[in-house]
């Protein structure tokens, strides 16, 4: 099979993680090459031509580059606000929202003021001007921070909280953050078991973030990604869909919950809460632990899931306001932390395989068995590039 010419992007741990990249990565092609040097750039983000990195390490940071073709040119960093910063989104309200896993806090980052206040100079050049922090990258060369006022970065303490897994649920693990349709921001807390909903403001000279509510998940849960699809859905597998799904903001949220291997589907009612309208294991029965990570929803309502542990891709249907598992696949390597789509094809990150594997979607929603393998040092996050 011949595979499609593959443009990404490709965050990775490094050997500070225990990982076996150097840092980003970038295919073009045939040819794979690291466009930046730092610390565990274990998420990464996309908007227009920048490119958003997480350093996930203890004090972690964000760092922002412009992309010109196959380079990137280091603009700004700043703090995450907290430690072993784990996912990267930049939000409707302009602000860049990062999540700190260990820590268990949020940071808003206004992205009109990051780019009025950054510095010109990237990674060698070793300027800076006045009010400019200079030091390198992690650890590598000398790079220019963005001079960033107090006010344009803010950053919310989750609640102390426990649950049931007392290694994984000691206290808050914020890990992913999603839009919501009302304009707000949900943020995953693996450690208390919850979704903190916040409001976020940013303009040129300030950020703001404001808790709104907690709304809590079945204990042991551990929620790890989320994704929206619409409700009601009917019909069947490649039926028709009502609403926005696939990345859009439709109606019912589709929780990952890392800890007990299950799939949830949550919708509003009336009181402005998160409800449990269904739930499903992604594996029943004995077994190896399913740990599941990275979770998406594709243009027919088909939801899809990486499982760590048993090293699968597990698609589900949301026909019928429910959750129902239609197959599931070998990951093509171990460790499945995170995926992306291209037309065709599903390209897995599989952290302890150092290698991204491609696999064939049947018109099932079903992937196949991998046809490819992009090597690359301990890959944790593919964002395709347009």
């Amino acid at each position: 099979m011949t595979l499609p010419p593959l443009h990404l992007l490709i965050g990775s741990y490094t050997a500070t993680g225990g990982g076996n990249a150097t840092g980003i990565s970038i295919v073009d092609g045939d040819v794979v090459s690291t466009v930046a040097v730092l610390d565990d750039p274990s998420f990464l983000a996309v908007d227009g031509d920048r490119v958003y990195a997480v350093s996930e390490t203890v004090d972690g940071g964000v760092h922002a580059f412009r992309r010109t073709g196959s380079a990137l040119e280091h603009l700004w960093d700043a703090p995450a606000g907290g430690d072993a910063p784990c996912h990267v989104r930049v939000d409707p309200s302009g602000a860049l929202v990062v999540t700190n896993y260990v820590s268990g806090t949020v940071t808003a980052v206004s992205l009109e003021a990051a780019e009025a206040y950054a510095v010109p100079g990237g990674v060698g050049s070793g300027g800076a001007a006045a009010g400019g922090l200079v030091h390198g990258v992690g650890g590598q060369g000398a790079g220019v921070s963005a001079a960033l006022p107090d006010a344009a970065l803010a950053t919310e303490v989750l609640p102390d909280a426990t649950g049931p897994d007392e290694e994984r649920q000691e206290g808050p693990h914020a890990h992913q953050s999603i839009a919501t349709p009302d304009g707000t921001v949900l943020v995953a807390d693996l450690g208390g078991d919850a979704l903190h909903e916040f409001r976020i403001d940013a303009d040129a000279g300030s950020v703001s973030i404001e808790p709104l509510r907690v709304h809590r998940v079945t204990p042991g849960a551990g929620p790890r990604h989320m994704a929206w699809v619409s409700a009601p859905v009917s019909g069947s597998v490649g039926g028709p869909v009502s609403g926005s799904v696939g990345g859009a903001l439709g109606g019912d949220l589709v929780v990952a919950g890392e800890l007990d291997g299950r799939v949830y589907r949550l919708r509003r009612d009336e009181s402005g809460s998160f409800r449990e309208v269904c739930a499903t294991p992604v594996f029943d029965g004995p077994g190896v632990p399913s740990l599941l990570s990275h979770i998406e929803v594709d243009e027919r309502g088909l939801v899809t899931v990486a499982v760590r542990g048993r090293d699968q891709i597990v698609v589900l249907d949301t026909a019928d306001d429910g959750l129902r598992v239609i197959g599931a696949a070998s990951a093509g390597g171990a460790w499945p932390r995170h995926f992306a789509r291209v037309p065709g094809y599903l390209l897995v990150a599989n952290q302890n395989s150092d290698a991204v594997a491609v696999l064939p979607v049947g018109d099932d929603g079903v992937p196949g068995e991998a046809v490819g393998q992009i090597a690359v040092g301990s890959p944790t996050c593919v964002i395709p590039l347009g």
